[in-house]
């Protein structure tokens, strides 16, 4: 069963039922779940955890849907890899990767759509639609397929070639706009309200979706035993992510999980061609002036980004910094991640080893600080960025003496 209490505004606090809703009548803020944590903590333990499906349902009472029937294609519970060659190369002590490019679409946006659809299902929606940079129209096209139900996801024209063939090959609507993400969305915006049967999970049913995005720090924690790590670089596009792997962090204190009130610095990325967030925060405001986007990072390429100020009040709040590096950096950052650790992330990937890169080299990211980054897409999605330098060694006749004289070569002797 669910513990959702309701909806309330982010801003003004109103309370409001938890229905198909995502923006305060009042103040126009955006509406956030509200759980009754006591009940919460009164019938949930660790061992009944460890006893659930080892995906995000195991955390079911801490999501806004009913779990006994989730739309679920296995999505969450993945792999915490503890990264020695990385951490030595950066000079840091403990270092982990949350490897979420194994979850079944290939990034984290399996986890907020399992929760958004099976919400939707619940409120009696038959239609699953999005606004996408790429890897939400994938996992959307999934799990609606999955679900028996229709889809129309909406996308940036220019999209990587590859995540518009892997929504596509669902079945589902693939509608393609002549623009950018943040055009997109304004499309989806309109659309919500002349589709109100329609259930778009990042505009009316938002409220849900991003409630999926905790369960990052719920198995972060648990996967630690139960700890929680001083220090998580997570990407940013929409601020979303970021705001609830923080969230997260602390309503496993609250319900009784955690020994200790987590104290535990949250810190962004973001590509310098789409930048705002990361902005705001170094010139020390909580305003996030919208960008036009210009990178290679096209999941994270969201120029007005819904969360944005929220991400940087968290940044602020825990110690951490916002941070921005350039298209360079992030196919340096792909690569290092490839060759110490097996790990072929895609751009968002790259941007968040890229930062990790920068915050180690200022003495911003400590060396006695267990630190983890957040890896959420798997590099096949964005494989244009590395294609230009990830060739063949060598091409050669099909002779021992042709591979001796590369092998000479290759080893310089």
């Amino acid at each position: 069963m669910s513990f959702v209490e309701g909806l309330r505004c982010r801003e003004c606090a109103r309370a409001y039922p938890a229905e198909a809703l995502h923006v305060c009548d009042f103040c126009f803020g955006p509406l956030e779940a509200v759980y009754d944590y006591e009940r919460i903590a009164a019938s949930v333990t660790r061992e009944s955890i460890a006893a659930g499906p080892h995906t995000i349902w195991r955390y079911a009472a801490l999501l806004p849907a009913d779990g006994r029937a989730p739309v679920d294609l296995g999505a969450g519970f993945t792999p915490l890899v503890r990264a020695d060659r990385l951490a030595a190369e950066l000079g840091l002590g403990e270092l982990w990767i949350k490897n979420d490019t194994v979850n079944p679409t290939g990034s984290f946006k399996d986890r907020v759509v399992s929760v958004a659809l099976t919400k939707a299902q619940e409120l009696g929606f038959k239609v699953a639609a999005c606004a996408s940079t790429g890897n939400l129209a994938n996992a959307v096209g999934a799990h609606a397929a999955h679900a028996g139900m229709k889809s129309f996801v909406f996308i940036p024209h220019d999209l990587e070639a590859g995540k518009v063939v892997m929504t596509a090959i669902y079945g589902g609507n693939v509608i393609a706009v002549n623009g950018n993400y943040d055009d997109v969305n304004r499309l989806c915006a309109e659309l919500a309200s002349e589709q109100p049967t329609w259930a778009f999970v990042n505009v009316n049913v938002r409220p849900y979706y991003a409630e999926g995005s905790k369960t990052l720090a719920f198995e972060v924690a648990e996967q630690l035993g139960w700890q929680t790590p001083d220090h998580v670089i997570v990407p940013i596009a929409s601020g979303s992510q970021l705001t609830k792997v923080h969230k997260g962090f602390q309503e496993l204190h609250k319900v009784g999980l955690l020994d200790d009130e987590p104290h535990v610095r949250i810190s962004g990325a973001q590509a310098i061609g789409c930048s705002p967030v990361a902005t705001a925060f170094k010139e020390g405001t909580d305003v996030v002036r919208p960008v036009k986007p210009d990178t290679i990072a096209k999941s994270l390429a969201i120029g007005n980004p819904a969360d944005g100020p929220y991400a940087v009040e968290a940044a602020r709040q825990t110690g951490g910094v916002i941070e921005a590096v350039s298209d360079g950096e992030v196919v340096e950052g792909i690569k290092l991640l490839a060759r110490t650790e097996g790990i072929f992330a895609e751009t968002a990937g790259g941007v968040t080893i890229a930062t990790l890169v920068r915050l180690a080299n200022a003495g911003i990211v400590h060396r006695d600080e267990r630190v983890v980054a957040m890896i959420t897409g798997h590099g096949l999605k964005t494989i244009e960025a590395v294609a230009p330098t990830s060739k063949p060694t060598a091409t050669i006749a099909p002779t021992l003496d042709a591979f001796a004289e590369v092998l000479f070569q290759i080893e310089g002797n």
